[in-house]
């Protein structure tokens, strides 16, 4: 018997039945290769989706069978090598399938990691999961606004991700008992009138024949609607609620001095497009400050911030200076919620840096909602990360990590802004 499956109405790489549970099911593993795709993006490119692959081994189902089972007694010759407890490295094989040495046997032979594509929403949904502005407060109410996403009926379009599945065989079967009603109660007719005519004396072969070719003629048409048509899909609809909170800005204050190299800027930069990428997708109309320092601090705007090329010496306290000078001038502290993200690989004139724990104690943290301090650098760590370390104690709303390539900055960025658990 013949099996045919009808995929015309799915998508490239999609499957309408299985697609949302194989992202539940297999999601500890999706989220790791989201993180490691975060690593490898160029910091423009945040419009897109993104090729997720899981080792074929992590998606393989259990299965019963039976085994040989009876008692087997085996001989196994010792060796001089090794002892219990020793682990044994696995054989290198030459196979390219997959990732490498966990599919690939001795003979060289493997199998290719399974590789499948998430669309730009699911891949930022799982990005931000479990992420938010610490101690945001409701100073002023709807202010800015944080979006989330509820249930909302059914439509007759969407994509195949979205089918509802129960409500489309509804459909079908309402449908089908339409079209096929009367000519099932024609058919049952007719059935009753043959049996008549089969009973008669003399039989009448002529009528016999004509009813056996209605009922057949009949039977066929019933026979020929289809179970499920494309008008009977129905998908489930998802809208986007407003939910009202506060209004927050965020200040983002990078080193851009002659210290940091290229490759630090580099690490700086994709933090703050992670970090602007976030506040807005989860929240509407956060007001987001850009100061860019070296000697001297400037305000700029998203564009120079990100692609200008000026550079200098170093003194970190004139980027917390103009802050403070914009606070005070445009983000009164009883209405706003207050955040910064500072970003430097810590070397500093040694008597500017406790002038910059002098600022953030007396002026900013009392201020701010969450100020964090990101030190990108693999070296040891100058007097500015030893200054900050003073205020760590006294002020539960500052946080301080160290980046040290770029693998790290994802894990960072989690760290500082996960969500509160009761």
């Amino acid at each position: 018997m013949a099996q045919f499956i009808d995929r015309r109405l799915n998508g490239k790489n999609k499957s309408a039945v299985n697609r949302q549970r194989f992202l539940r099911r297999h999601k500890e593993q999706i989220k790791e290769s989201v993180a490691d795709a975060v690593n490898r993006r160029s910091i423009t490119n945040t419009e897109t989706g993104e090729d997720v692959s899981i080792p074929h081994k992590d998606i393989k189902e259990p299965v019963f069978h039976q085994g040989k089972g009876g008692l087997k007694e085996r001989v196994h010759p010792g060796n001089d090598q090794f002892i219990t407890g020793d682990k044994i490295e696995r054989p290198k094989g030459g196979g390219q399938g997959g990732s490498g040495e966990g599919d690939a046997s001795a003979d060289g032979e493997g199998q290719d990691d399974f590789v499948f594509q998430i669309s730009k929403d699911e891949y930022l949904d799982i990005l931000f999961e479990d992420l938010e502005l610490p101690n945001l407060e409701k100073n002023q109410i709807n202010k800015i606004t944080e979006w989330k996403t509820h249930r909302a009926g059914y439509q007759t379009a969407g994509v195949p991700a979205n089918i509802a599945i129960v409500k489309s065989l509804q459909q079908s079967l309402a449908r089908r008992t339409a079209m096929t009603a009367g000519k099932k109660r024609m058919l049952r007719e007719l059935e009753e009138e043959l049996d008549q005519v089969k009973m008669s004396e003399p039989a009448q072969m002529l009528e016999e024949k004509r009813l056996h070719d209605e009922i057949k003629s009949l039977r066929r048409k019933i026979n020929s609607v289809p179970f499920i048509d494309t008008f009977d899909l129905r998908f489930k609809n998802y809208e986007r609620r407003p939910i009202p909170s506060s209004q927050a800005v965020m200040f983002c204050l990078m080193d851009v001095s002659g210290s940091m190299d290229q490759a630090t800027k580099d690490i700086a930069k994709r933090f703050y497009v992670l970090l602007y990428l976030f506040l807005t997708r989860t929240y509407e109309n956060v007001e987001v400050v850009f100061i860019r320092h070296h000697t001297q601090a400037k305000e700029v705007d998203e564009h120079e911030f990100f692609y200008s090329q000026e550079t200098g010496g170093t003194i970190v306290s004139s980027a917390l200076k103009l802050m403070n000078e914009i606070v005070a001038d445009r983000y009164p502290v009883g209405e706003w919620n207050i955040y910064a993200a500072q970003a430097s690989d810590g070397d500093n004139w040694a008597d500017d840096s406790p002038r910059c724990r002098e600022l953030l104690t007396k002026h900013l943290l009392p201020n701010c909602q969450y100020y964090s301090y990101i030190e990108i650098t693999r070296r040891s760590h100058q007097t500015l990360w030893h200054e900050y370390e003073k205020l760590e104690s006294g002020f539960p709303n500052f946080a301080m990590k160290n980046i040290r390539s770029v693998e790290d900055i994802f894990p960072v960025f989690r760290e500082l802004f996960k969500k509160e658990t009761a």
